[in-house]
């Protein structure tokens, strides 16, 4: 029903595709991800999807899990621990896997570690439940972190340690420089010092300068960049910048598979870290009896269990298939159409002359991504329920988010959220209270916003197909 659906529309589409070339040539030196769209992402057309969550997950090439699935079937693979035939040909791919994270991500093995996880979530609470902090101690966040962030708070206060937040102001939700030079030259007595932000915001597409990292590192912190948002469509070269720890989904990258992460991690900071516990793969000797055991060294001290040596492989294959399509061309294709959105969703108006969108972040293409947070708005200006705006775009076969996306500090900034009205649904501390129960206490405030994110196989038509959708809202 999608397909018939969108296929009906595509007639409808503005008629704007030469304008727009001529707006950004660049888009036409794109081409081949448009053979890759007809190709390796087929299914989109033929299913009826426009698809616009690429920062909730990427997409998967069909050539991967072909190749995959063929592997598969073509190999035997053992638990790697042990040196059996079938676990020598896991741990090999293991490894060389490791090799191929760090080249893809320009990183020396002399001076980074590759650390497999579940996702970037697990890697930044390895981090976080591991490093040392103390009393006197310094956690600082920018106020637009993943929640799997903001949670190291919870390791840095039952420490005693002391946890600071960097505002990012309305209404680009940029952070002001002055107030990260401020921050990061204050507790110059604390030991230990944590800096932890995102390379792009997943609620607003912010990109936050990647010159924090030497900044900060030359006064004494430790800086751990979440870069999941970033690198699906930005080129991180870690012999350029050089973050104490960094983390990434690979499902976001190249869609397949999900449930592997990685913690890339400098050798000297990686040492920094004390484990509260141990498990099967992360020690060399353990006994019940003396009570003792001693802790692997390097990735292994921190991969608890049998590491998904099925999947690993595919993370290689997903690698060389993003190398082989090239991120700076996804790169140039998505600035080029999210320039085009955003001036659009900009000068849309209805009849009464008030805008049907609020963005929230920049209005164009500087200091953010290709991601894309707002509300819609009546004509007389009230809020139009983000989830009603998802509701619709099911019906068009649009996939798009809506909430907070895991970023409440972001959203509280952007929605205008007062501290003193959000504390005032959390002074029963007991209580447990639903999203709906929640909202009802904001009252008439709003508690989400709706977000798109153009990704690898995003093309003109599927921008064009949302900018028709919008148009629905207007009112003459």
């Amino acid at each position: 029903m999608a397909a018939h659906t969108n296929s009906a529309r595509e007639s409808e589409l503005p008629r704007g595709l030469e304008s727009f070339l001529k707006q950004c040539p660049e888009y036409g030196e794109t081409s081949a991800l448009d053979e890759l769209r007809a190709t390796e992402f087929a299914r989109l057309d033929r299913l009826g999807h426009v698809y616009l969550d690429y920062t909730g997950g990427g997409l998967y090439g069909e050539s991967q899990v072909r190749q995959h699935s063929e592997f598969l079937l073509g190999n035997v693979l053992g638990n790697p621990h042990s040196s059996n035939p079938t676990s020598s040909v896991s741990t090999k791919l293991i490894e060389r896997c490791r090799n191929r994270v760090l080249s893809f991500f320009k990183a020396s093995p002399e001076e980074y570690v590759v650390i497999f996880t579940a996702n970037a979530s697990h890697a930044l609470k390895l981090v976080g439940e591991a490093y040392p902090f103390s009393d006197g101690d310094e956690l600082l966040l920018s106020f637009d972190n993943h929640n799997s962030a903001n949670g190291i708070r919870e390791f840095s206060r039952a420490e005693l340690a002391t946890t600071r937040y960097l505002p990012v102001v309305p209404p680009d939700l940029c952070i002001s420089e002055d107030i990260v030079e401020r921050a990061l030259n204050e507790g110059a007595e604390a030991k230990n010092k944590l800096f932890v932000y995102p390379a792009q915001s997943n609620f607003s597409g912010v990109q936050h300068p990647l010159s924090w990292i030497e900044i900060a590192q030359s006064r004494g912190w430790d800086v751990f960049l979440d870069a999941a948002a970033f690198v699906p469509t930005n080129t991180l070269d870690l012999r350029r910048y050089h973050p104490d720890y960094v983390c990434v989904s690979f499902y976001k990258m190249f869609g397949y598979p999900t449930g592997v992460g990685v913690l890339i991690a400098r050798r000297g900071a990686l040492g920094k870290l004390h484990r509260p516990w141990f498990s099967g793969g992360t020690i060399t000797v353990v006994s019940v009896q003396a009570d003792q055991h001693l802790m692997a060294s390097g990735a292994a001290r921190f991969e608890d269990g049998t590491p998904n040596y099925v999947c690993l492989p595919a993370v290689e294959r997903g690698l060389n298939f993003i190398e082989s399509v090239g991120i700076e061309t996804i790169h140039r294709r998505v600035t080029c159409l999210t320039a085009w959105l955003l001036e659009r969703m900009v000068a849309l108006r209805h009849g009464t002359d008030r805008p049907v969108v609020k963005v929230y972040g920049p209005e164009n293409m500087e200091c953010r991504g290709a991601t894309v947070a707002f509300n819609v708005y009546d004509a007389e200006g009230a809020t139009v329920d983000h989830l009603a705006v998802e509701e619709r775009a099911n019906e068009w076969g649009i996939s798009l988010r809506t909430g907070c996306f895991c970023n409440p500090g972001a959203g509280e900034m952007a929605l205008g959220l007062e501290k003193d009205e959000i504390a005032a649904c959390f002074t029963d501390v007991d209580a447990r209270i639903t999203l709906n129960e929640f909202r009802q206490c904001i009252d008439s405030k709003d508690t989400g916003a709706v977000r798109i994110s153009l990704g690898i196989a995003t093309n003109y038509q599927d921008v064009g197909t949302f900018l028709s959708f919008l148009e629905t809202f207007r009112e003459s």
